[in-house]
């Protein structure tokens, strides 16, 4: 990797490290500057302004680490709907990078940036998209294989499990706890199996 491509990735790794604890809207350049210990003109060289970075975050960092972490899981050979409550519970009482105390990355950029900036609205919903058809294609595949029912409505279902997740994220946020999250994962594994 270049200099200049190593410096560029170290500005999204530690700018979204601080957006992550402290808030988009919160985190100024400055900020930004201090922690990467760049200079201003090194950030400038790199990045138009704030917001052409907060995309670049989005694009280069959060959309492959969604790929792996997110859809990945769904992708598997298992069952799918054990594979949706592992990804579930992995993601919510296992995964060491989403810290129940921030929530999730991409929720709380959709809560503080898509009512008003619609670069971030369509970045963010292209995001989220990914992850809803992984969802909705892995419970299509599992109709087709006969461990789930043919009435089943698989973006219903999707959006249902994905609602759970992202509102029982902020509980954590609130209590600063993962005990929340276990009574949406005891619920959710119930909701899958009435889908066999």
């Amino acid at each position: 990797m270049k200099k200049a491509e190593a410096t560029r990735l170290t500005i999204l790794e530690k700018a979204f490290e601080l957006i992550y604890v402290k808030g988009y809207q919160t985190t100024s350049i400055d900020d930004i500057i201090a922690t990467t210990k760049v200079t201003k003109g090194a950030f400038y060289y790199h990045f138009k302004n704030k917001d052409e970075m907060g995309l670049s975050i989005i694009n280069d960092l959060l959309k492959p680490t969604l790929a792996d972490s997110f859809i990945g899981p769904l992708q598997t050979g298992a069952d799918p709907l054990t594979a949706i409550y592992d990804l579930m519970y992995n993601l919510l009482m296992e995964n060491e990078f989403l810290k129940v105390e921030h929530g999730c990355p991409a929720a709380n950029l959709t809560h503080e940036m898509t009512s008003w900036n619609a670069d971030f609205n369509k970045a963010l919903n292209e995001l989220t998209q990914q992850w809803i058809d992984a969802m909705i294609d892995l419970i299509e595949r599992g109709k087709t294989d006969g461990v789930i029912r043919k009435d089943v409505n698989a973006r219903q279902a999707t959006m249902f499990v994905m609602s759970g997740y992202w509102g029982i994220r902020n509980f954590g946020k609130l209590e600063r706890s993962k005990e929340v999250y276990l009574s949406y994962l005891n619920e959710l594994k119930k909701y899958l199996e009435t889908l066999r």
